[in-house]
């Protein structure tokens, strides 16, 4: 028998954790993995542009969603410590990070100034990950002044939100989209 999607549990604003925990669903913690959730919904978004199989990066993007799943998870467990590790989620993850921005980064004129998001649709749906991945990292920081967060978590958090500010260059320049810089003055 299938089950209900509603279980009425979440009525009065509390919900569970892992492991069964109550909390209100303003709870830092739900905060931090619900952000988490939020930018993995954003990259859906992202995934389903047909230009986005340059360089292996329609793959590469469903790595970080399940990366993404696997913080949540981690998140949603309140019996952790800082030593605690997170499932499917190792430095080689943030050195892999580094190595795509590097590679992106070599290919990109340098910049002069502030650009402005936006460009191409896929550089806009770039930049709406990177604003809402700073988000997630925001929340897992102030979580992390509450509760045992592994530090690995906000590194992978950092290094995403570069990831996809470069990810969003690189698809403008590439497309051939000019990138708008700052104008204080405008």
């Amino acid at each position: 028998m299938k089950s209900k999607v509603y279980t009425l549990t979440g009525d009065k604003g509390m919900t569970s954790l892992v492991g069964g925990k109550r909390v209100s669903k303003d709870d830092l913690r739900v905060e931090a993995y619900g952000t988490i959730d939020e930018l993995n919904a954003q990259m859906g978004l992202l995934a389903h542009n047909s230009k986005l199989d340059i360089k292996g990066m329609h793959d590469f993007v469903h790595k970080i969603q399940n990366k993404l799943f696997n913080i949540g998870a981690y998140l949603a467990t309140e019996s952790t410590t800082p030593d605690t590790p997170v499932f499917g989620l190792t430095e080689a993850d943030v050195r892999e990070l580094e190595a795509k921005i590097d590679a992106m980064d070599a290919e990109l004129p340098p910049m002069h100034g502030f650009i402005l998001p936006g460009g191409s649709r896929l550089s806009a749906l770039c930049d709406v990950c990177r604003t809402v991945t700073r988000r997630a990292e925001r929340r897992v920081v102030s979580l992390s002044k509450e509760a045992a967060v592994n530090p690995l978590v906000i590194q992978y958090l950092n290094r995403l939100s570069d990831f996809f500010f470069i990810f969003a260059r690189f698809n403008n320049i590439h497309n051939q989209f000019e990138e708008i810089y700052w104008d204080k003055n405008a």
